[in-house]
């Protein structure tokens, strides 16, 4: 579903942007490039916002490659990342470990945790590849399980950076205009969306023999 949005989303921004000319995107980022930081910032702060109220981060990061082009965009959308996962993580976090646990059962609440003492920051890098999983409610169920900000912050940048060049990569090819940007971006897509899969196909496996076994 969110890709099909993602899709349809990229589509309208083409046919407005190379189709009907309705939007100049050399004269916006000429009127961005006047403001200087604060355009790249304010940008992360609102994306941030949007994405933990759920506002697909595809789309974010795709207007964040039309606005500001690749190489800028792609500090942005990190930036808003980040800032995503740790505003999502301290909404969790208020929401306390008690409705984590409920809501997993106190058995695999305790082997998650356990997880996250052994391995927390790589728990939420190996997330960001799984396909199919709101990178916002995965870092509201970090937080809630207690996953410390810092490795909240430095997951998000680690493991959002193929997919933060992905879809900034094709918002951008929109405003340049650039075939080979897309292709790369598309290349990139699916070699991170095969390992994702094996990633989440081996982790459920293990799972499930831990289960079995208790």
């Amino acid at each position: 579903m969110r890709l099909a949005v993602f899709a349809g989303f990229l589509l309208v921004m083409f046919y407005l942007v190379a189709v009907a000319r309705v939007i100049n995107v050399e004269e916006i980022r000429r009127a961005i490039s006047v403001t200087g930081p604060a355009a790249p910032m304010i940008y992360v702060v609102v994306s941030a916002v949007l994405g933990a109220l759920f506002v697909p981060g595809a789309i974010l990061a795709a207007g964040s490659g039309l606005l500001f082009g690749p190489v800028l965009g792609i500090f942005v959308t990190l930036g808003a990342t980040v800032g995503t996962a740790v505003v999502a993580s301290l909404v969790g976090r208020r929401a306390g470990r008690d409705s984590a646990r409920a809501l997993l059962g106190a058995k695999r609440a305790d082997r998650i945790e356990a997880l996250i003492d052994r391995r927390g920051l790589w728990a939420v890098v190996g997330q960001r590849f799984i396909p199919g999983i709101s990178d916002a409610l995965a870092s509201y169920a970090f937080g809630a399980i207690g996953v410390p900000l810092w490795q909240m912050a430095v997951g998000a940048f680690i493991g959002s950076v193929p997919r933060a060049f992905v879809y900034t990569a094709l918002g951008a090819s929109i405003g340049n205009r650039s075939s080979a940007l897309a292709y790369a971006a598309i290349v990139v897509w699916c070699v991170t969306a095969i390992v994702g899969a094996f990633a989440a196909r081996r982790g459920y496996k293990k799972w499930r023999g831990h289960d079995r076994a208790s």
